[in-house]
């Protein structure tokens, strides 16, 4: 069983038909791309839900396991969202993290916006994980179709401007899925109009956190050194971010799951990569 197998069971939306149009051992290319280009990463996440004013689970979860295996590798993180996720990470990234709040405003202030960040942090990398995308419209559509676009940083803008980027994304309008944009709407329970915005490398999973852990068990293997989550850990930050007001992703519940598994499925996928990287 390779990492893939594990963060793409359990698939519920139809992305592991993608599979085939990427490389067979994406996370493992994905986590030599990272540590190809050491430095300063910026790590984007939070996609809003706005039928509970809330953003989901899923994304910053995965955001701070990368973040954390990074910074334990030496590597200077930052995240940055918009309102509704920036309040979430103050809630659960360590007190030092550095957390940037990504205005929503226009499409020109956006742009230098993100220009006058990336001259700043100067990253050596981008990752987005759960982050969604311009569509070919220029709107952001969630996976019902709606348009959410007034509560949507236009983060993109950071990509466009930057050549070594990483997307994470379980359902096709995620920032990192306009690499596979010609092949989405043929899957019958994936988006019609689909990410446009595109990243070097791009992980696939049932759940975005999952794409986060197998990345992480995936540089665990190439550094020699464990540093995926532990389950239970694992289990009392999503309870975390839940009490600070995080909803799951596809009912917009408040509720102790992520996008419709609880807790003991996703602690079982952690068990699992936690016995492959122990093999």
């Amino acid at each position: 069983m390779s990492i893939e197998d594990i963060i793409l069971a359990q698939d519920k939306r139809g992305i592991s038909a993608l599979r085939s149009y990427l490389p067979p051992n994406y996370c493992m290319q994905t986590a030599r791309f990272i540590l190809d280009h050491p430095g300063a990463v910026l790590i984007a996440t939070g996609f809003s839900i706005p039928m509970a004013q809330a953003t989901e689970t899923d994304g910053p979860l995965g955001a701070l396991a990368i973040g954390h295996a990074l910074t334990a590798l030496g590597q200077r993180v930052a995240y940055i969202s918009d309102r509704e996720t920036t309040s979430l990470l103050s809630h659960l990234a360590s007190p030092d993290a550095e957390i940037l709040d990504f205005p929503i405003t226009g499409a020109d202030a956006s742009r230098q916006y993100a220009t006058d960040v990336l001259a700043r942090l100067n990253p050596a990398l981008l990752i987005a994980i759960e982050r969604c995308s311009l569509t070919q419209s220029g709107a952001y559509l969630n996976m019902r179709g709606r348009d959410i676009s007034a509560t949507t940083a236009r983060i993109d803008e950071l990509f466009f401007q930057h050549a070594h980027t990483i997307g994470i994304g379980d359902g096709g309008n995620e920032i990192g899925m306009g690499n596979l944009a010609a092949y989405i709407p043929s899957v019958d329970s994936l988006p019609d109009q689909p990410a446009t915005t595109c990243t070097t490398h791009l992980v696939i999973a049932s759940v975005a956190n999952w794409g986060a852990y197998g990345l992480v068990t995936a540089l665990s293997s190439l550094v020699g050194r464990n540093l995926v989550p532990d389950p239970e850990a694992e289990q009392a930050l999503i309870r975390q971010a839940v009490d600070a007001g995080a909803v799951d992703g596809t009912t917009a519940a408040s509720a102790y799951t992520v996008d419709g598994f609880d807790l003991e499925a996703n602690a079982a996928v952690l068990e699992q990569l936690h016995r492959l990287l122990a093999q």
